[in-house]
């Protein structure tokens, strides 16, 4: 097992997932965000109707030690009131990807942690 994650985040609008996308990678809070193509269609229970949408589907790469401070900006940079995020460990990777996962998520030297 690996420390590294791929972490799941939905979004209404395609403009709300450049944006968030962007935000992140430039905070180093994750090395890749890939925004898939198209919209996936969400069925799901909100305050207890069943509801149906049309969404943008992110996928984050980042390491354990940035979850939570990606899950924090994902929050207050989303304009749902209980955004998406789902965590899941990469079990495993090649060396080198893995290596620039760490690498892009580092702190840079001017004291960002």
């Amino acid at each position: 097992m690996t420390d590294k994650f791929v972490v799941l985040v939905t979004c209404s609008t395609p403009a709300e997932a450049q944006r968030i996308a962007r935000a992140v990678v430039d905070a180093r809070l994750a090395a890749c965000v890939n925004i898939l193509p198209g919209a996936v269609q969400s069925i799901y229970r909100w305050k207890g109707k069943v509801e149906s949408a049309r969404e943008r589907l992110l996928l984050i790469k980042t390491s354990r030690k940035r979850l939570v401070k990606l899950r924090s900006a994902v929050e207050s940079l989303h304009s749902y009131d209980v955004p998406e995020f789902i965590a899941i460990p990469i079990a495993a990777g090649s060396p080198g990807y893995l290596s620039w996962i760490e690498d892009c998520v580092k702190a840079s030297s001017r004291g960002e942690s």
